[in-house]
């Protein structure tokens, strides 16, 4: 793995919310895991339909859970950032019903099955860990079926914004309420279910109601968080970020 250890270290955060992992935990996953890989923007990580047999740690950048259907329409499902382990779902089961892809360009590290398989057999606590990350993802991926089903569009967009900001914040890759997006107009379309226009729009009327600074670029500054959230009905308590300390 990585000669620079600080590259984790947006991981070891999310991991340490189970309970801060011990020295000979952390070294024998930091083990198991690859050097850094880059991953292009596009790049296809694991085809939908397909059986993988590693999962992937995203180290920088952003990456999309996408469904194809049979016409070749997209949803992009579920985002991941840094310190995310994008298809550690994938360790248990069989073929995946969606394609994993870089949405920016990425740097990645994976770690094979089998040794994840390993990994949590010697060190129970550890595996306890990582379930409690796909549960977190699970709990998001909840709250998304309301957003999409029970918010407008401008909530929708309000939403994404403060749950991005949020978790790339508890990372330590963001703060002062500025970040980066990471994400295309038309991308954000493809997770909330909204065209390109549409998002522009809503980018537009947030700008002018004083909630968000967005540029081009996609940097974003939240000028109102208490506004914002309270227009996306935002609350961060199912992402976890207290945490659960083992007794």
């Amino acid at each position: 793995m990585p000669q620079n250890p600080s590259i984790l270290d947006p991981f070891l955060r999310r991991i340490t919310r189970y309970g801060p992992p011990s020295e000979e935990e952390i070294s024998a996953l930091v083990a198991v895991l690859t050097p850094p890989a880059a991953a292009p923007e596009g790049h296809e990580m694991i085809r939908q339909f397909t059986h993988p047999r590693i999962s992937t740690l995203l180290l920088s950048g952003t990456v999309g859970r996408v469904v194809t259907l049979s016409h070749g329409a997209q949803q992009i499902t579920a985002l991941q950032v840094p310190g995310d382990f994008v298809d550690l779902h994938a360790f248990l089961l069989g073929d995946l019903d969606h394609s994993i892809v870089a949405l920016s360009d990425c740097l990645i590290s994976t770690a094979d099955h089998d040794d994840l398989r390993r990994l949590t057999d010697r060190y129970p606590r550890l595996g306890r860990a990582l379930w409690f990350l796909t549960l977190v993802d699970g709990a998001i991926h909840r709250q998304w079926l309301a957003v999409l089903g029970r918010r407008d569009a401008v909530a929708r967009v309000g939403f994404l914004i403060c749950e991005l900001y949020t978790r790339i914040k508890d990372v330590g890759l963001a703060q002062d309420n500025r970040f980066e997006l990471g994400l295309t107009q038309v991308q954000i379309a493809d997770v909330l279910g909204l065209s390109a226009v549409h998002v522009n729009r809503v980018a537009q009327a947030l700008r002018r109601r004083g909630l968000v600074s967005w540029d081009r670029y996609g940097h974003v500054e939240i000028r109102d968080w208490d506004a914002l959230a309270e227009l996306a009905e935002f609350d961060p308590a199912y992402l976890q970020l207290e945490g659960r300390r083992e007794p």
